[in-house]
């Protein structure tokens, strides 16, 4: 038997759309980022992106759990002495849902060329809705996988 080692020649994805609507933010992205990566394929390469293209949907129905809401916070900083900047995510949440679901996944993704690679395979989108339906995607469903 011989080992297959994925080459980007070789590679064949799939257009996955998940449904975030009342699942935790947190579990949704572990999903998509194994989605993203490749992991579920018996082809799987580490230094390869053998992952597929994976279309969130409504992530403003994405919960928290426990007081994260309100306890939680996403700094960001300009760099100038006093420069630091905090927003609660319960704000975040209200306004800019589809960037806290990017923030998961890219945490979760290779730090190097290869995550950057595959986190422009992500795309998310606050409603049901989204413009992807030429690449005719398949439902893929959190807790039993595609439908």
């Amino acid at each position: 038997m011989k080992t297959v080692m994925a080459n980007k020649n070789t590679v064949e994805r799939k257009w996955l759309v998940v449904d975030a609507a009342n699942m935790p933010l947190g579990r949704v992205a572990t999903h998509v980022a194994h989605l993203l990566r490749g992991k579920h394929k018996p082809t799987y390469t580490p230094h390869v992106d053998t992952g597929d293209y994976v279309i969130v949907i409504n992530t403003d129905k994405v919960i928290l759990t426990g007081d994260k809401e309100n306890k939680k916070y996403y700094y960001r900083h300009s760099g100038f002495p006093g420069g630091l900047k905090e927003v609660q995510y319960k704000t975040l949440m209200a306004n800019r849902s589809d960037f806290v679901m990017e923030k998961a996944v890219k945490g979760m993704l290779p730090k190097n060329s290869l995550g950057r690679e595959m986190f422009k395979k992500l795309k998310v989108y606050k409603g049901a809705e989204h413009p992807h339906e030429a690449q005719q995607p398949v439902n893929y469903n959190i807790k039993g996988g595609v439908k």
